[in-house]
């Protein structure tokens, strides 16, 4: 209910506006797992679409819907009596939550891989209400083994915590394939909630890991700062998703632009509200990734990141 009044005071303070210009108004929904990956957007996404013509408060209105993985299905109910014209959804629990409530009203999504979830006929031409982009989270989890075992050459044992979601296998399978390659021996373990955390790190050390890939996962980030002190506290260096996760603690960031990825998308929302259909516009991948290194946690680990991995850092942190 909170929900529904925010929605009509703030469409009575555009109304009168939209009403004198003559402007239609657009209803755009938010939906993610966490508050901070709404005020992501609104650092990120919603500046770009002012630019493209859909301001806040003038033919725009948002409304905003965040949960866990239990709570987002609940809130679809609500969140489509708004008739949004256009769903963003953050994260494969939202994407899901959003793919599952409706077949009509287009879904931009971000982070899971739609069309390996059958939400997409091709990454070219979607074909149904689901488009968006995709951050490749398989193939970058095995990126970051190999970076991680760049950065410590002389480590064999890794351990690397995962979520519980549809891309999970696909992500253990890419990793188990990397590890074969180079002879590591690795042990893969499961967080499917908070909870689920600080055991999963104690069987970390019990099976004897010496660095741990933590996967790709917009709960994970949430969680950020506490699953890097978790590592850092079982003396395990670290690699996490983005690259401002080694500001959070990890000893290594590494993943996509994340603020390029968010910007864009703002021109699906345009392109949709212009008239585009979802179906017609293709999923993107990312193209610009981005490395940081927290030297200061190694240090606290008593490791060396190897030189070449030093030099190929876009940032370091002292």
């Amino acid at each position: 209910m909170r929900w529904l009044a925010f929605l009509i005071v703030l469409f009575l303070s555009v109304a009168p506006c939209a009403a004198q210009t003559g402007e239609r108004i657009y209803r755009l929904a938010h939906v993610a797992p966490s508050k901070v990956s709404m005020e992501e957007t609104r650092r990120a996404t919603f500046p770009e679409l002012a630019k493209l013509g859909f301001v806040e408060g003038r033919n725009l209105v948002i409304s905003e819907w965040w949960g866990d993985a239990a709570a987002l299905p609940r809130l679809m109910g609500d969140m489509l009596r708004t008739k949004p014209d256009a769903i963003i959804a953050i994260g494969p629990d939202a994407v899901r939550a959003a793919a599952a409530a409706t077949k009509t009203i287009p879904v931009i999504a971000f982070g899971p891989d739609i069309v390996a979830l059958g939400m997409a006929a091709s990454q070219t031409r979607p074909g149904g209400n689901v488009t968006g982009v995709v951050i490749l989270a398989p193939q970058l989890d095995a990126k970051r083994l190999d970076l991680l075992k760049q950065a410590l050459p002389a480590t064999r044992r890794f351990s690397v915590l995962l979520p519980t979601t549809p891309q999970r296998d696909a992500s253990e399978r890419a990793l188990r394939t990397v590890a074969a390659e180079a002879g590591l021996a690795l042990h893969v373990f499961d967080a499917g909630q908070p909870a689920d955390y600080a055991p999963a790190f104690d069987r970390m050390r019990g099976a004897g890991a010496e660095a741990v890939v933590i996967g790709a996962n917009a709960t994970f980030y949430r969680d950020g700062r506490r699953l890097a002190a978790l590592a850092l506290e079982a003396k395990l260096p670290s690699i996490c998703e983005w690259a401002d996760m080694a500001e959070m603690g990890c000893m290594i960031g590494y993943g996509p632009n994340r603020a390029e990825m968010r910007r864009r998308l703002a021109y699906y929302a345009a392109r949709i509200f212009a008239g585009t259909a979802a179906g017609e516009l293709p999923v993107e991948l990312p193209t610009h990734f981005e490395l940081t290194l927290n030297l200061k946690v190694a240090r606290l680990l008593g490791v060396t990141i190897a030189a070449d991995v030093q030099a190929r850092a876009d940032s370091v942190i002292e």
